[in-house]
């Protein structure tokens, strides 16, 4: 067996109770808001606060890690995590819940980006595909189960019981990291960018919640714009502390890397689309077509079944026809696939719908993959950390404001139509916008160079095992 094909499925663990945690909560958002006594739109606070936590507290991963050890960071994490999860079980309220997400984001800050960290580096490149495919294939367990066993915990016993699954999984993936994985750190650590950690995450914070709350009652309009400028104002004044310090915490001259630069901000605006999916489709299905949570589940699970049935070819295709050709076709068919859940009505049958969002999360899932790889394809071991830290902070920022603009837009239409109630077509248009936001990615997909990332895709070793010896 090779060295470090063990690493990824122990890193899995972090992967699966994050993707499962946010599966069961999306499919059981209605419920809860009912029990809260809440509108089901604002409930997507409960999302939300917890990528925002992530957003916030991913830049400063890296140094973490490097200062205090790899598999330290990643185990406690999984113990914050965990304990957060816990929390969220035992909430009373909205407010509760959210504090209890916010916590839950504390872990998770650290977890899955230093779990990353520890596997890029353990991995050679050439083998980074792979890898990469073997992390996800066992995290996506969780968004396969986590749809129905939401569903069906929610709907026969109460959804408070959700939040407990994590808790086995915690235990087993802190066990399996003190044995089998290396306590990796660095000799020479650079000071911590105190003043960029403030800038950056304030400004993240305040930019992307003023989005996030617009419509939403307890917000005064004044302050709700003023969260909005105010978060673009110290986000510029960290692009210029970042251009100052060569130490910045978020390293923007990484975007000056052609593959890093389509990783992360192509990456971000396909997630944009995709991460309004699990947000939508749940209204939809449980709103709109007044399904129950174990239905909606049992529908909702086959956009991450197909997904998992790509790990599988994913490093097959890459290496046939590369990055770029991959990541700009297979962009416009997965957006394609995101656009045509709009179309579904409550009269679809139910087996089209399943084949849809199968076939879409083939897709994207090799989206996901091509985007994760391309964007280390031309990193040294020396920045990784920063790297992983700066992509995973716009990977959550996507979901974010995916899950923003959905609920902006869904808000906008049930305005504009004089809807009084949540109707199906207020989620079906709304699934149009965030698919358009989606495929805007393909422009910076398309700018990349014919062989980027041939060394990561297997292009580079194809090509020369099939020339001719001398």
């Amino acid at each position: 067996m090779r060295p470090w094909i063990l690493t990824p499925f122990i890193i899995a663990t972090a992967l699966f109770m994050e993707n499962m945690d946010g599966t069961v909560l999306a499919t059981s958002l209605p419920a809860i808001a009912r029990d809260f006594g809440q509108d089901p739109i604002v409930l997507k606070l409960a999302l939300t606060s917890y990528m925002l936590t992530l957003a916030v507290f991913i830049p400063a991963s890296g140094w973490v890690a490097d200062k205090i050890g790899a598999r330290t960071v990643f185990c406690s994490a999984i113990v914050v995590f965990t304990l957060g999860s816990i929390l969220c079980g035992a909430s009373s309220s909205l407010t509760t819940l959210i504090a209890a997400r916010v916590f839950q984001g504390l872990g998770g800050a650290m977890m899955v980006p230093v779990g990353r960290l520890v596997l890029l580096r353990s991995t050679p490149k050439n083998e980074m595909v792979n890898a990469l495919a073997y992390l996800t294939v066992p995290a996506l367990i969780g968004p396969v189960v986590g749809p129905l066993l939401g569903g069906f915990i929610t709907t026969y016993f109460h959804w408070r019981l959700i939040f407990w699954i994590n808790v086995p999984i915690g235990i087993a993936g802190v066990l399996l990291s003190l044995r089998f994985i290396e306590n990796i750190r660095e000799r020479d650590v650079a000071r911590f960018d105190f003043k960029g950690f403030v800038l950056s995450g304030a400004g993240l914070l305040s930019l992307v919640f003023g989005l996030t709350v617009i419509g939403v009652p307890f917000m005064p309009r004044a302050l709700n714009a003023a969260l909005i400028v105010a978060g673009v104002l110290l986000l510029a004044l960290y692009v210029r502390h970042a251009r100052r310090d060569p130490e910045a915490i978020v390293d923007l001259s990484l975007l000056k890397i052609r593959t890093f630069f389509a990783g992360v901000v192509g990456g971000f605006l396909f997630r944009i689309g995709i991460g309004a999916l699990p947000f939508l489709l749940p209204l939809l299905l449980q709103i709109g077509f007044g399904l129950t949570p174990f239905q909606s589940g049992s529908l909702t699970f086959a956009a991450a079944a197909g997904a998992m049935a790509m790990k599988f070819t994913a490093a097959t295709i890459l290496k046939r026809w590369g990055f770029r050709r991959v990541l700009v076709a297979n962009g416009i068919v997965s957006t394609l696939f995101l656009a045509s859940c709009g179309l579904f009505t409550a009269a679809t049958p139910h087996w089209l719908l399943l084949t849809a969002l199968l076939a879409g999360g083939f897709f994207r899932s090799l989206e996901f993959t091509a985007l994760n790889a391309i964007g280390y394809a031309d990193i040294d071991q020396g920045r990784m950390s920063r790297a992983t830290s700066f992509a995973s902070t716009a990977q959550q920022m996507s979901g974010a404001v995916g899950v923003a603009l959905a609920a902006a837009s869904v808000q906008t239409f049930r305005w504009g139509l004089g809807d009084t109630a949540l109707l199906p077509r207020d989620m079906t248009l709304s699934f149009a916008v965030v698919s358009l936001v989606g495929l805007s990615s393909v422009a910076i997909f398309a700018r990349l160079k014919a062989d980027a990332g041939a060394e990561v895709s297997g292009q580079r070793q194809a090509i020369e095992d099939a020339a001719p010896a001398e």
